[in-house]
């Protein structure tokens, strides 16, 4: 069954949602920031099917988000290792597991913690505006198109309900 494609919409949240694909692509990026780098130790910790795992690093690849590197010559191995693109994708890993741990945690508390090493401590992630560095709430923020903006779509009469004006 084919899915729809989020990947050419102009939403880069529907974007990653589309490159993520389903919840093995992102357990697998975890695993890397776990410190696994081989084949068969995403499958026997995540304890996915060859094919689906092939699939997924394939795709991880082909966004350059993992590197594939070969390790062994005879027979030939590899291993998957983040590049600058995959580090990137930390904070997400972060904030998913800070509202996981408010919403989904069971009464022991969060099954991982965040040691942040500059500063000694457990924490957790906190999305901060870039520019005065308060916390970005919902209730403190709201959406609007940006300059990547499709112009066409931008004069539609709901896209003009939904965001109150055209991009600047």
């Amino acid at each position: 069954m084919r899915r729809t494609s989020f990947g050419n919409w102009p939403c880069s949240i529907a974007r990653v949602a589309d490159l993520l694909g389903d919840a093995w692509t992102t357990l697998l990026l975890r695993e890397a920031f776990y410190g696994f780098r081989r084949f068969d130790e995403f499958r026997q910790e995540l304890g996915i099917a060859r094919n689906t795992l092939t699939d997924r690093l394939r795709l991880l690849v082909d966004e350059g988000l993992l590197a594939k590197q070969r390790y062994q010559a005879e027979p030939e191995r590899y291993e998957y290792v983040l590049t600058d693109k995959g580090r990137d994708f930390f904070p997400v890993l972060a904030a998913m597991a800070t509202w996981g741990d408010r919403w989904l945690a069971d009464a022991d508390g969060p099954p991982i913690t965040f040691h942040h090493h500059p500063c000694g401590h457990d924490s957790h992630a906190e999305v901060v505006c870039a520019e005065c560095a308060r916390p970005m709430r919902a209730q403190d923020s709201e959406m609007r198109m940006g300059p990547g903006f499709p112009p066409k779509l931008a004069r539609r009469p709901d896209v003009v309900r939904r965001f109150g004006a055209e991009p600047e």
